[in-house]
């Protein structure tokens, strides 16, 4: 059996790089399959649909999974079985990245349970593969009978330098200002989602249109590509709703003014769906006394019941300017929010905008406290993250609880990069925010955000700059060209419009977004007027932000823990850290900190942390003790450890002991050392000898006294100059009695000469002629200076 000959397309990026889409070779069992590749990044996308939908079953059950092999970085997964388990958080959002442009483009009225399945299959460590994960999904269904009103793609845009390009290498990604994902077809943007670093709004449009501009060549390729399979046309046929048009026009006659008049008067989510369903069931109650007729009717009623709510508060927003809630399109919701509200925490706040309300908790740790990121692509340490929790209450809602949501997952990262870039660099915690959802009716995620920021401050985290954040809407008219752009919109809003555009950001730009636009052909202009209505709301809530805590606090909390960073060399690591690790066990236990040493090149970089900063301080003395090395010209007070005839041994930190001549304690002649153990005494270090001792001085510290009169050599006037000085021929003894020049004597000392077979340096012959009765000296040290 020979090899199956590969159908292939060719993408030319603007820098040279080559995409190439290949089918015809591997699972073609699928209805569709195809191979993308960029570089040595392969990914591997799969798609099935079943022919009929299931019973019972009115929307598209579309699922999207994304895996990493490991096998594709040659990797052997970290965890205990040594397999791939369940999805990582990336993985996750790979998926809600794809599944957010897909799903709106299949027919609302197809309802056929549809699979796509990607896998990264091979990685070079270049080529980002979410980058290409949108392109291979809508590729595999472009080139099937599976009704889809695509093709689309995705690609990611980054600014490095000013200049913006798509789809970057891994390693430029950390110097890039804006990184967004932009899915689109050939006519419409569809999603966007990224961070940026405090950007104009024109410039995120700029962005916008420039990954368009990728994303329609990338289209055509698609487009070519199922031209040359040839089995996407006819697309399949299908018929997975059924409808009675005498009903749907009872429903409208009785319902719409009814509906239209609950949707104008301003009202609660709750009082307002009590209100809503009270309408339906009027008109259900026609048909009480036939319950068979009931049985027939009621889905068909609910259907349609539901059209006739989207139509009538879609028309009063266009036509009366008037919301659910009775605001106009750019009133925000009353704000309050509060601080300091758990007392355990090390930061806390509530917001609560209208009916939407996170309480969020600040906790610091350590480097040990650390996310362990461990994927194909990257393993590091995240020092900063967030997570969203919510709770089936938030809705009024009783539902079973199943683990973190793909949709927590999501709006927890959304708000995690809207406040990353606000944490400074040189912040020594790791910090967990926790953002819990209370009540829901409208964008928790950017509740979270504002939640964030008040909590960060609270904790004394000293962010560059609040950061607030701005769910908006869209809901047009496709006949008439007219729209209403809605500013901090509402569930319902949410549900009914075209469009959930959530923006966040400090005073002076963008930090983050979120776009999903429901519908085909929304120009630039219109994007442009949500992006500014945007930023007139986003700065009016900062201002509340501000009215609660103006800045971060100047320190953290007294239950917090306290951080301090030290560097030391890194022949140092292991004499810390100890044999098997016990001394700096001990050094915890004794001090009740954490410490973690990381070793950065030629230093070691050392993390502490406690609660009590005298224990901080304690480990801090017991590390420097273990690391010190003395400065030549610094000041020490040490400690007397041993006292000899010639000196004491003084300690100037633990372990580092250096010699205190007795020559070296005072200027005048000393015939005794005046220490005993114990004794404390102010040093300074000297440097080494030649044999690498210490030496350490006392006297130097010490006013110099004067001359006595007559006491001491002459005035350098009144001796001869050295060249009118008889020289004395080379080998011949100096004259009996003649004095020794100081010249000489400070060389001899300088030099530590000896005697033969006299292993006494100067110092010491010295201290033994002092020590000889008077008298007794020989004859060229009667008069000794006064500086021995």
């Amino acid at each position: 059996m020979s090899v199956p000959q590969a159908i292939t397309e060719l993408i030319t990026l603007a820098d040279g790089r080559e995409i190439t889409i290949e089918t015809g070779k591997l699972a073609k069992q699928a209805d569709g399959s195809v191979v993308v590749k960029m570089g040595g990044t392969m990914l591997l996308a799969t798609v099935v649909a079943n022919k009929e939908a299931n019973p019972g079953v009115d929307f598209l059950p579309l699922t999207v999974d994304y895996r990493e092999k490991f096998y594709a970085g040659g990797k052997i997964p970290g965890n205990f079985f040594r397999r791939e388990a369940r999805p990582s958080d990336q993985e996750i959002l790979t998926m809600r990245l794809v599944d957010r442009v897909l799903r709106p483009l299949f027919p609302e009225d197809f309802h056929a349970e549809v699979q796509v399945m990607i896998s990264l299959i091979s990685y070079d460590g270049q080529s980002i593969p979410d980058d290409l994960a949108g392109l291979a999904a809508s590729s595999a269904i472009a080139i099937t009978d599976i009704p889809f009103n695509g093709p689309m793609s995705e690609v990611r845009v980054v600014r490095i330098n000013g200049e913006l390009s798509i789809n970057p290498n891994y390693a430029d990604l950390k110097d890039s200002d804006l990184d967004i994902m932009v899915g689109a077809t050939k006519d419409s943007i569809v999603m966007v989602e990224g961070e940026m670093k405090e950007i104009s709004e024109q410039e995120m449009l700029e962005a916008i249109t420039f990954a368009h501009a990728e994303i329609k060549k990338q289209v055509e390729a698609q487009e070519r590509l199922a031209e040359k399979v040839g089995k996407s046309f006819p697309k399949r046929e299908y018929n997975h709703e059924n409808h009675d048009e005498a009903i749907r026009e009872k429903v409208w006659k009785e319902t719409y003014d009814k509906v239209y008049e609950v949707a104008r008067t301003p009202s609660g989510k709750e009082e307002r769906g009590e209100k809503f369903k009270a309408v339906l069931a009027e008109f259900l109650a026609q048909y009480v006394e036939d319950a068979e007729e009931l049985e027939r009717v009621t889905p068909f009623a609910k259907i349609y019941y539901h059209d006739v709510e989207k139509e009538a508060m879609r028309n009063m927003i266009l036509n009366d300017k008037i919301r659910l809630d009775g605001r106009d399109p750019e009133t925000i919701r009353p704000i309050w929010s509060e601080i300091d509200y758990l007392p355990g925490a090390h930061g806390s706040a509530i917001f609560t905008r209208g009916e939407t309300q996170s309480l969020t908790a600040v906790t610091l740790g350590s480097v040990k406290d650390a996310n362990m990121v461990d994927s194909v692509m990257v393993n590091y340490d995240e020092r900063f993250f967030l997570h969203y929790n919510f709770p089936p209450f938030s809705t009024g809602e009783a539902r079973p609880l199943r683990g973190t949501s793909r949709r927590e997952v999501g709006h927890g990262n959304l708000a995690q990069r809207a406040l990353a870039n606000m944490i400074p660099e040189e912040n020594p915690y790791t910090i967990r925010i926790v953002s819990d959802i209370l009540e829901s009716n409208g964008s928790s995620s950017m509740a979270t955000v504002c939640a964030g920021t008040l909590a960060l401050m609270d904790a004394g985290i000293q962010i560059a700059k609040p950061v607030s954040g701005i769910a908006m809407g869209l809901v047009t008219d496709t006949k008439t060209g007219n729209f209403t752009v809605l500013s901090d919109i509402l569930g319902d809003e949410d549900h009914l419009g075209d469009m959930d555009f959530k923006v966040t950001g400090t005073a002076d730009g963008i930090t983050a977004c979120q776009m999903d636009i429901k519908i085909q052909g929304l120009s630039m202009d219109i994007m442009e007027k949500a992006l500014l209505q945007a930023k007139d709301g986003r700065l009016h809530i900062l201002n509340k932000i501000t009215e609660t805590i103006a800045e971060p606090r100047t320190d953290v909390k007294p239950h917090a823990p306290k951080m301090v960073m030290m560097e030391i060399p890194k022949d140092f690591i292991g004499a810390v850290i100890g044999p098997g690790g016990k001394i700096i066990q001990q050094m915890q236990k004794d001090t009740d900190t954490v410490i973690a040493i990381e070793e950065i090149g030629e230093i070691g970089r050392i993390e502490i942390s406690g609660v009590s900063r005298e224990k901080i301080n304690e480990a801090i003395a017991k590390i420097n003790e273990i690391t010190f090395v003395p400065v030549v010209g610094e000041v020490y007070n040490g400690k007397v450890v041993k006292v000899m005839d010639f000196g004491a041994f003084v300690a100037i930190a633990k372990g580092t002991e250096g010699l205190l001549h007795i020559s070296e304690i005072e200027w005048s002649r000393l015939d005794t050392v005046p220490y005993k153990e114990g004794d404390e005494v102010e040093v300074k270090f000297m440097g080494y000898d030649d044999r690498k001792k210490m030496k350490l001085s006392r006297k130097v510290l010490l006013p110099r006294p004067p001359r006595a009169e007559g006491q001491g050599r002459p005035e350098r006037s009144d001796r001869p100059e050295r060249s009118d000085r008889p020289n004395r021929p080379e080998g011949q003894r100096r004259p009996e009695g003649q004095r020794r020049s100081e010249g000489d004597r400070e060389r001899r000392h300088d030099g530590e000469r000896r005697h033969d077979g006299d292993r006494r340096n100067d110092g010491e012959r010295r201290q033994e002629r002092e020590r000889r009765p008077e008298g007794d000296q020989p004859a060229g040290d009667q008069n000794p200076s006064s500086e021995e």
